[in-house]
C-alpha cells in the first residue's frame, strides 16, 4: 500500500473502540441532557427569577426544546450519514453542538438563552443518535445488534443515573461552576475518543483483506443468518412465504426512490417498531419532567434530593440491559415488548399511589420507581432491532435500492426523530396532565399508552403470530 498506516490502527479500528466511543458519545449526550433536570426548577426560580406557578411549564418547555430540535435535526443527520464517505465527520460536528450548548447553558441568565441551549443539544443529539447507531452496525452487524444496544444502554444508563444525582450534588456544593466543569471534562474525553476512532471500512484500505481491520463494513459481521440475526427453522419458510412481500416496485415517485425507506414505512411491523420507540421516549421524558417537581411539591425536596431520586428509576436499567438485549437477539423483539411494556401498565397505575407526606411515602415513591425502572430496561433494544430486522429485508430483497451504504443511516435517522418526538410530547402532556389532573391521573394515561403498545406489539412485532396468520388463511 502506498498509504502509511496511521499509529494505533489495530486497536483504533478495533470493534470494542468503536462500540466503546460510540457508547462514551451516547453516554455524553444523556449525561449532559439530564445534567441540569434535577435542577431546572431551581435555576428558573434563583436565576431567572419564575414565579412558582409558571415553573412546571417551563421545565417542560426546556425539554421539549431539546427533543424539537432532534426531531427536525436527524433527516438532515441521516442523509449526512449516507452522502459522506466516512461517519466520523459528522460525529465531531455533533459534538462541537455539544459543547457551544453546555456553555450557553453555563453562561445562561434568561430563558431565551437556556431555550437556545437546549436546542443545539438537541441537534447534537440527533447526529449522535443517527451517526451513532448507523456506525454501531457497520461495526457488529444486525446479529448483535440487540445485545450491544442493550449493553450499551446498560452503560449509558449510568449517564441517565449519574446526571441527576451529580447534577443535585454538585451544584448544591459547588455552583454553576461545579455542574458544567464536569460536563466539560467529559466532552473532553468524547472529543479524544472521536479523534482517535478509525472506521472498520477505513481501516481496510491500509489491511487490504488481512488483519482485524479488514473486517470493515456492513456487511462482513453479517454470518449468522441472511437477515444478520441468527437463523432459525422458521426463518427460511418465512423468507419463502413473504418475500415478494419486500419488493419496491420500480414505477414510484422520485421522492420515494431517492428516499426509499419511506416506503417501508407501509410496512406495519417497522410502524409499531418506530412506536415502540415513540412510548419508550414518551415515558423517558415524563419521568424527567414531573420526579423533579413532585419531590419539591411533595417532600420538599432540594436539588440534592430531587437528583437521588432517579437513582431507583434508572438503575434497573444498568442491570437489566445487557441481559434484555441478549434475550431480544436469542428470541426476538416481540417477548421482551410485550412482557416489558405490559409489566409498566399497572406498576404505573400503582403510580396513583403516591402522596405527599414523610418517609414511608418518600420509601413508597422509590420503591414504584424501581419497579418503573425494571420495565424501562426491558424495552430498551426491542424497537431499534425490530426496525432494523424489517429494513434489512427490503434491502436484501431490493439490493440495488437503497446505494452503497444500504438503508441504514436512514432508518436511525427516522428512529431518532421519532424518539426525540417523544421526548419533546412527553414533557409537554405530562406536565399539562400533571397540573390538570394530578400526578396518580397523569400516569393513568400513560398506563393507557403502554397497554395499547403492548397489544399492538402482540399483533405486529416480530410478524403475525401464527394463530391470526391460521385465520386470516
Amino acid at each position: 500500500m502506498a498509504k502509511s498506516k496511521p499509529r494505533g490502527l489495530k486497536w483504533r479500528s478495533s470493534t470494542l473502540f468503536i462500540v466503546s466511543t460510540v457508547g462514551i458519545g451516547l453516554f455524553t449526550d444523556l449525561f449532559l441532557y439530564g445534567l441540569v433536570v434535577p435542577i431546572l426548577p431551581f435555576i428558573l426560580q434563583e436565576r431567572v427569577h419564575l414565579p412558582d406557578d409558571r415553573i412546571q411549564s417551563h421545565v417542560s418547555g426546556l425539554l421539549a426544546a431539546y427533543a424539537g430540535a432532534s426531531v427536525l435535526s436527524s433527516p438532515p443527520a441521516g442523509v449526512l450519514a449516507d452522502r459522506l464517505p466516512t461517519r466520523q465527520l459528522p460525529f465531531l460536528v455533533g459534538l462541537t453542538a455539544l459543547l457551544l450548548a453546555t456553555l450557553l447553558l453555563f453562561l445562561g441568565q434568561n430563558v431565551a438563552v437556556l431555550t437556545v441551549a437546549r436546542i443545539l443539544q438537541g441537534i447534537s443529539g440527533a447526529v449522535v443518535w443517527t451517526i451513532g447507531f448507523a456506525l454501531l452496525l457497520d461495526t457488529v452487524g444486525p446479529g448483535n445488534l440487540g445485545k450491544t444496544i442493550g449493553s450499551i444502554f446498560g452503560f449509558i444508563s449510568i449517564g441517565e443515573l449519574a446526571a441527576p444525582v451529580l447534577g443535585g450534588v454538585v451544584y448544591k456544593s459547588a455552583g454553576y461552576a461545579g455542574v458544567f466543569g464536569l460536563g466539560f471534562a467529559i466532552i473532553a474525553v468524547d472529543f479524544i475518543m472521536r479523534i482517535l476512532i478509525i472506521e472498520k471500512k477505513t481501516a481496510a484500505k491500509y489491511e487490504g483483506e488481512d488483519g482485524e481491520a479488514s473486517n470493515g463494513g456492513a456487511s462482513q459481521p453479517e454470518q449468522d443468518g441472511e437477515d444478520g440475526h441468527e437463523e432459525t427453522e422458521e426463518d427460511p419458510l418465512i423468507r419463502k412465504e413473504e418475500s415478494q412481500e419486500y419488493k419496491i416496485p420500480p414505477d414510484l415517485p422520485r421522492v420515494v426512490r431517492s428516499f426509499p425507506i419511506l416506503y417501508c414505512l407501509k410496512d406495519p411491523r417497522l410502524l409499531t417498531a418506530l412506536l415502540l420507540a415513540f412510548v419508550q421516549a414518551t415515558l423517558l421524558a415524563a419521568f424527567d419532567a414531573t420526579i423533579p417537581t413532585v419531590a419539591e411539591e411533595y417532600y420538599n425536596f432540594d436539588s440534592l434530593k430531587s437528583g437521588l431520586l432517579f437513582i431507583p428509576l434508572v438503575l434497573p436499567y444498568l442491570l437489566l440491559g445487557p441481559i434484555a438485549g441478549w434475550a431480544v437477539d436469542r428470541y426476538g423483539p416481540k417477548p421482551a415488548a410485550v412482557i416489558g411494556f405490559g409489566y409498566l401498565v399497572p406498576v404505573l397505575i400503582l403510580l396513583r399511589l403516591v402522596q405527599s407526606g414523610g418517609k414511608s411515602q418518600i420509601i413508597v415513591y422509590c420503591a414504584l420507581l424501581a419497579l418503573c425502572g425494571l420495565g424501562l430496561g426491558i424495552i430498551g433494544s426491542p424497537s431499534i432491532v425490530e426496525a432494523s430486522y424489517v429494513v434489512d429485508m427490503y434491502e436484501k430483497s431490493n439490493p440495488d435500492l437503497f446505494g452503497p451504504n444500504g438503508p441504514y443511516a436512514q432508518l436511525y435517522a427516522l428512529n431518532s426523530m421519532v424518539f426525540s418526538s417523544g421526548l419533546t410530547i412527553g414533557p409537554l402532556v405530562s406536565g399539562a396532565l400533571k397540573d390538570a389532573m394530578g400526578y396518580g391521573n397523569m400516569n393513568l394515561v400513560v398506563a393507557a399508552l403502554c397497554l395499547l403498545t403492548a397489544i399492538l406489539s402482540v399483533i405486529y412485532v416480530g410478524g403475525k403470530p401464527a394463530m391470526l396468520k391460521k385465520r386470516r388463511g
